[in-house]
Parts: C-alpha cells; sequence; structure tokens
C-alpha cells in the first residue's frame, strides 16, 4: 500500500510524523512524506520517500513571528496573529494546488497533519482517497480544556467549548481560499465536504496519560499515543559532549527548538548565568536560536537526537513545543518550560499538572534568577524525579504508531499490501 504523509512546519511539526513512517514502512507499505524541502534529508535519512511542498515562505513567517517574541521586543514586532492568517490565506490557494498533487501521485491513503488537513480533507474528497487526520494537538474542541492555541486558563465547560470553536473558525478562514479554490477544480461540494468532516477519522500523537481523550469528543476522534522521531541509525555523541558528560555530575540540558529569539547573545548571557547561581552544569542548544556560549561547566551543542541526549541530563529546560515536551517525558527527567506562543503554553501546563515540574516561567518573564531557582527545585527535589520517571514508564508501554498502522490498514480493508503501488515492490523511498 502507498501512503503519503503530508505535514508543514517546523522540525518539530516534521520530526515525529518520520517515526511514524517508518513503523508503517517496516509493515511493508510504501510511505512518502510530503513537506518542506528543508526537511527532505530528514525524510530521506529516515528511509522514507519524499515529496517536496512549496511551504518554506510561510514556515518563514512562523519565524519571525518568533523572532518578534524575543526579550526587549515591542508587540508589534515580527508578525501579529491577524498578519499570520493574512499571509496563509495568501499562500492558501499556492498551497492547494501542492498538496491536490502530492496526493494524486499515486498514494492510497492520505495521512494529514493538523497544518494541512483543511486542504488535505478536500483533496481526499476530490480524489475518491480515504484519509486519516494525525495531529500532534488536541485542537477538537471542547468542554475539559480551552482552546490550546490560546494561553487562558479554563473559564469552565460552556466557555471553554465556545472558545474552541472559535479557534477553529479562525483556523478555517485562513484556509478558506485555498478550499474554495480546490473546491472548484476537484469539483468537491460544500455538503460532500461537511460530510467527510463530521466521520472524518483523527488520530493524536500524544499519549492519554499525558491529556486523556476528552469525553465529548465526537466517534473517530482518538488519543493514539506519542509517535517518536525516526533517530539515526548509528548516532554516537561526538568527542566533546561525550568528554563533557563524562566529566562531572549530569548537567541540565537548556533549548528553544525551531524559536528564534531576537538577542541570542543576551539570552544566551541569561542562561549561562542561571546555570551558574543553580550551581549545575549545562549543555545549551543551539537551534534556530543561534545559541553560542562558552565557559568551563556549559556546552553549546548543535543538533542531536533528544532521544539519546535528554535520559543524560538532570533536567531539561525548553519551550514546551509539543516534540520537545514529548521527548523530555519519555526521558525520565524533570522539566522547566520557557513557553512562549501558541500551544506550547498548554503542553507547560500539562507538565506541571503531571507532577514533572515545578512550574513555567514566560519566556517574556524569563530572568537568570527565576530560572535558577526553577531548575534548583527541578533538580534537587526528589518527587520531580521520582514522577518523571512513573511517567515515562507509562509511556514505555504504549505503541502509538502501531494504534496509527492499525487504523489505517482497517481502513483500507485490511489489506497491507494491497491498492496501487502495493505489495513489496512498493518498499522504499518514492523519490
Amino acid at each position: 500500500m502507498h501512503i503519503l504523509i503530508a505535514t508543514a512546519g517546523s522540525h518539530g511539526d516534521v520530526a515525529p510524523y518520520t517515526g511514524l513512517g517508518t513503523r508503517l514502512h517496516r509493515a511493508g507499505h510504501r510511505v512518502v512524506m510530503a513537506t518542506h524541502e528543508r526537511s527532505a534529508e530528514l525524510v530521506r535519512r529516515s528511509g522514507l520517500g519524499f515529496h517536496p511542498l512549496p511551504l518554506d515562505r510561510y514556515a518563514t513567517s512562523h519565524k519571525d513571528d518568533a523572532q518578534g517574541q524575543g526579550q526587549g521586543r515591542g508587540k508589534g514586532a515580527g508578525l501579529s496573529k491577524v498578519e499570520q492568517i493574512q499571509l496563509a490565506r495568501e499562500l492558501a490557494p499556492e498551497m492547494a494546488d501542492a498538496v491536490a498533487g502530492a496526493c494524486a501521485s499515486g498514494a492510497d491513503v492520505l495521512l494529514f497533519s493538523s497544518s494541512l488537513a483543511p486542504l488535505g480533507l478536500v483533496a481526499a474528497e476530490g480524489l475518491r482517497l480515504p484519509s486519516v487526520g494525525v495531529f500532534l494537538q488536541p485542537l477538537e474542541p471542547t468542554r475539559e480544556f480551552p482552546p490550546v492555541i490560546f494561553d487562558m486558563p479554563s473559564w469552565g465547560p460552556f466557555a471553554n467549548r465556545a472558545l474552541g470553536q472559535c479557534a477553529q473558525s479562525l483556523l478555517a478562514r485562513a484556509f478558506a481560499p485555498g478550499v474554495r479554490h480546490l473546491q472548484r477544480s476537484l469539483g468537491v461540494t460544500p455538503q460532500a465536504l461537511a460530510r467527510r468532516r463530521t466521520t472524518w477519522p483523527v488520530h493524536h500523537g500524544f499519549s492519554p496519560a499525558v491529556v486523556p481523550r476528552p469525553a465529548d469528543w465526537r466517534p473517530g476522534m482518538e488519543v493514539a499515543g506519542y509517535w517518536w522521531p525516526s533517530e539515526p541509525p548509528g548516532w554516537t555523541p561526538d568527542s566533546r559532549l561525550a568528554d563533557f558528560l563524562r566529566s562531572g555530575p549530569p548537567p541540565v540540558f537548556m533549548g528553544f527548538g525551531s524559536m528564534a529569539p531576537s538577542d541570542p547573545e543576551r539570552l544566551g548571557r541569561l542562561l549561562v548565568r542561571a546555570l551558574r547561581l543553580a550551581g549545575v552544569r549545562g549543555v545549551v542548544q543551539s537551534s534556530w536560536a543561534g545559541l553560542s556560549v562558552e565557559g568551563d561547566d556549559v556546552l553549546t551543542v548543535g543538533e542531536v537526537p533528544h532521544a539519546r541526549l535528554f535520559p543524560q541530563m538532570a533536567t531539561v529546560v525548553h519551550h514546551a513545543g509539543a516534540g520537545t515536551t514529548a521527548a523530555g517525558l519519555r526521558a525520565g527527567v524533570p522539566a522547566v518550560p520557557v513557553p512562549m506562543m501558541l500551544d506550547q503554553p498548554f503542553w507547560a501546563a500539562r507538565l506541571i499538572s503531571l507532577g514533572v515540574s515545578p512550574g513555567r516561567i514566560p519566556f517574556r518573564r524569563l530572568t537568570a534568577e527565576n530560572l535558577a531557582a526553577a531548575v534548583r527545585r527541578a533538580v534537587h527535589d526528589p518527587r520531580y524525579g521520582r514522577r518523571a520517571r512513573q511517567v515515562a514508564a507509562l509511556l514505555a508501554t504504549e505503541d502509538g504508531a502501531g494504534r496509527v498502522l492499525a487504523a489505517v490498514e482497517q481502513l483500507a480493508g485490511g489489506d497491507s499490501a494491497g491498492g496501487r503501488g502495493g505489495g513489496t515492490e512498493g518498499r522504499g523511498p518514492g523519490r
């Protein structure tokens, strides 16, 4: 069976799907990922086929928005949410044609992340192909918590659900031009699209131990469990990192993923001071933030698999993106979340409620003093480490990718080698 996985966004929006795709590939399916050109190496390194989507201009807007969240910048810096929606509307027809083209390239089953789901649904209906939503965040409105893209407390069941519907309306508005464009070009009626939406199966790539399935979700909305990113084969730490890890007690990890603060030098100095005030060693990941710090008790690293690095840390300080949050939980180490935007405050709150974190520090309020205090609590209070290990043990019993595999094969009629491009000859990269 030929399976297409379509996703867009930062590294954290792509990496989990490499693990999901690898699991599907091992089951005998041909798997192709359609995503940004800049993710081609990551996808191909995982043994999956790659189909480029012209989405890098939209991804850059998110990077610019993250830069606007940096310390010392005003509210008008970067792109506002309204400007992001406007940019998405401008690019939506181009994105729609690209998504439809990828879907029409011989796939038997289509899997869409939330970032491309509005367009993917139209393409699936127009091409008469079975499809599944594979989401990293719980975006469906619910009475149980407010929408994850808004940083706000719960206002009660009625308000939570109403706000969730408002958030969905905003997302729909962003993709509306592309949806209408595809409907016209593929001959999809509003009635047919509405019917598909109400029965569309969606599997969420996080653990029910972290976010239990809301009781008011419709049938077909499932919480599958995490999809762990594919790991580079034969990876070992370079000599600098290996020597640093051996030379003292477990350090504290500090990294902000695809977030790009406006003043990386200032942030680097803040992190070094926090480490010294806390009396701990540190490993700082440069990532999009462009961090580069030096010192006897701190090391800057580039791309390192979190699954290999995090278990050797005393705690992890991060931006609370969905993927980094998951990696920290899997490693069984405490966390200090420093959320910046979108769903990050939601995941930070989950870490606190799970008992693996002493509290969150919003990035705009980050200081060396409050970061050092949080790190000291996370490292030295045994309750956080003990609870982190308990959660990690729960996650180790789950098989999120396996649940998606079973659902996809059932959707396709249970024939794991059938359909266009099926059979063992269909294995391997598609491009």
